[in-house]
This record gives C-alpha cells, sequence and structure tokens, in this order.
C-alpha cells in the first residue's frame, strides 16, 4: 500500500497539480491585493468614494446582528473575474505554444523525407512495371 502511494505521489500529474494549487495560493494573494489596493480605489474614484467591501443591509438590529455583506460579494465577483481573465490568457498563452511546438514537429517529419508507406508504395509500384 505505501508502495502505491509513493508511486501514485510520484506520477507528473500530482507533481504537477500540487505545484499549480501552491503557485494559485500565491497568486490569490496577489489579486486580492491588486482589487483591494489598486482597482477599488479607481472604481471608488468613479462611484463618488464608495467603499464597495462596507456595503451591506442589516437584517437585524445589534452590533451582533446579520448582515447581507453584498459589498463583499462584489469584491469577490471582481477578484473572479480577474482571475478568470488571467487564467484565459494564460491557457491561451500554453496553446499558442503547443502550436508552435506541433508545427515545428511536423515541419521536421515532413522535411525528413518520405515516409515508410510512401517507400513501400513506391517499391510496390516499381514491382508491377517490372
Amino acid at each position: 500500500m505505501i508502495k502505491e502511494f509513493r508511486d501514485f505521489i510520484a506520477k507528473g500529474n500530482v507533481m504537477d497539480m500540487a505545484v499549480g494549487i501552491i503557485i494559485g495560493a500565491a497568486f490569490t494573494a496577489i489579486v486580492t491585493s491588486l482589487v483591494g489596493d489598486l482597482i477599488n480605489p479607481i472604481i471608488s474614484l468613479f462611484t463618488g468614494g464608495i467603499d464597495f467591501s462596507g456595503m451591506g443591509i442589516r437584517l437585524s438590529d445589534g452590533e451582533d446582528g446579520a448582515v447581507f455583506a453584498y459589498g463583499n460579494f462584489i469584491m469577490a465577483l471582481i477578484n473572479f473575474l480577474i482571475i478568470a481573465f488571467v487564467v484565459f490568457i494564460l491557457v491561451k498563452m500554453v496553446n499558442k505554444v503547443k502550436d508552435a511546438a506541433m508545427k515545428k514537429e511536423v515541419a521536421e517529419e515532413s522535411a525528413a523525407g518520405p515516409s515508410q508507406e510512401q517507400l513501400l508504395a513506391e517499391i510496390r509500384d516499381l514491382l508491377k512495371k517490372a
């Protein structure tokens, strides 16, 4: 069982996923700072100084009463849109690199000369003529 677990952990996909999760966590902190420290002040400038994070509707009386904090939802939505856009750009760049590598590989294969099937077909045709 321990050997199976070690083999599972050693697979490339698991390690790639772990690296992705760690980078994603660090990236989330960067995006949160970007939204909170840079984008929100710009949005507040256009909306007359409104701070979204403090927006909400008090549902019950008292300090500890429930609050419908739609401002926090707006902040989470802005964070999500920024992260989704950056991931989209990253995936687009990775696909572009993959396509370029595939084109290069195909070009190398075609430049290498005829394939085995083409050579066999030529031999067959020559034998038919003889």
